[in-house]
């Protein structure tokens, strides 16, 4: 079938919002770069979409430059998981938010390597392709399984038999922080996600994740030395930059946490809709009235039903009096 080392991948974060109607959409392009392969490198994925809670949602088979969609979507976060061969080859999240019924773009770009490390400008490396036993990958499909029947102790049981058995697997050590982290065994999730960075120090997802449970934990400090590092890492992730900018307001350091807000504001006005929120409280605890009013009109215009929205109009309309 093909004359290659491994398979290695890289994310291209592109979302477009179109208007839509019917659910929302998650769709992108499988682009496959082939310039350092070697023989024939036909092939095709699976493209598969969980919930956060770990649930399966849908799943596709795609071809080399072919495009995955997924229909009727509600809001939330997601991870999309590419797999080739029955192995998983990447794993990133995707955060599905409007109040309109709206298309979100992910592209995902394959490069055929026999190197497993790559360097190429305007993209960004994201979970590489971890070797596991058919053994240990029967284990992990169990495990998905499970979780999707919102059985987490079942999850968690056969992920900690993968890592038993083979320390160094750092996308295992990941996804079971994230089982504790549903559970909130935060304890326990942060041990996992610290050890996934431990093994790949410049894996963003569980940087990311390493980050929010300290938050939940209120370690302020190690939430934005984590944090930080995803942004430096990654700062195309409208994620990493939103939670930088949680940590940096809640430990009183609102000047830092502005421009972070604002990032994750720009690279995903939709999803990232609750920065406003954030940028709002800090603007109004500071006087700053017509900031904070504006934040609010943007943030409903995202969010239109909002549960205290005549309460942000009053605000608005209060400050606007006053001007």
């Amino acid at each position: 079938m093909r004359a290659i080392g491994s398979v290695v991948l890289i994310v291209a974060f592109t979302l477009s919002t179109l208007a839509q109607s019917g659910g929302h959409v998650l769709f992108g392009d499988i682009k496959v770069d082939e310039s350092q392969a070697t023989g024939s490198t036909t092939a095709t994925f699976q493209v598969l979409l969980y919930a956060e809670s770990g649930n399966l949602q849908m799943r596709q088979t795609v071809g080399a430059n072919g495009r995955y969609r997924f229909l009727d979507l509600r809001n939330g976060r997601y991870e999309v998981v590419v797999e080739f061969e029955n192995r998983e080859i990447a794993r990133i999240s995707v955060t599905v938010q409007s109040p309109y019924k709206t298309d979100f773009r992910r592209d995902i770009e394959l490069q055929w390597k026999s190197d497993t490390r790559v360097s190429k400008p305007g993209v960004v490396s994201a979970t590489e392709y971890y070797p596991r036993s058919s053994d240990h990958q029967n284990l992990l499909k169990h495990s998905r399984e499970a979780a999707s029947r919102k059985d987490y102790d079942q999850a968690i049981t056969l992920l900690r038999q993968i890592v038993d058995a083979d320390d160094s697997d750092y996308p295992a050590w990941e996804e079971l922080g994230t089982n504790f982290f549903i559970v909130k065994s935060y304890f326990e999730a942060e041990s996992c996600y610290f050890k996934a960075v431990e093994l790949r120090p410049k894996y963003v997802t569980a940087l990311i994740n390493l980050g929010r449970v300290r938050i939940v934990q209120k370690n302020l400090d190690g939430a934005i030395q984590a944090l930080e590092r995803a942004v430096t890492i990654q700062p195309t992730s409208a994620e990493a930059q939103y939670f930088l900018g949680d940590a940096y307001l809640q430990a009183k350091l609102g000047s830092k946490a502005v421009p972070h807000l604002n990032s994750a504001i720009k690279l995903d006005p939709a999803g990232m809709a609750d920065a406003h929120l954030l940028l709002a409280a800090l603007y109004d605890a500071k006087g700053m009235k017509s900031e904070a009013a504006a934040e609010y009109t943007a943030f409903l215009k995202q969010r239109p039903d909002y549960p205290d929205r005549k309460k942000l109009e009053a605000f608005i309309a209060a400050t606007k009096s006053r001007q």
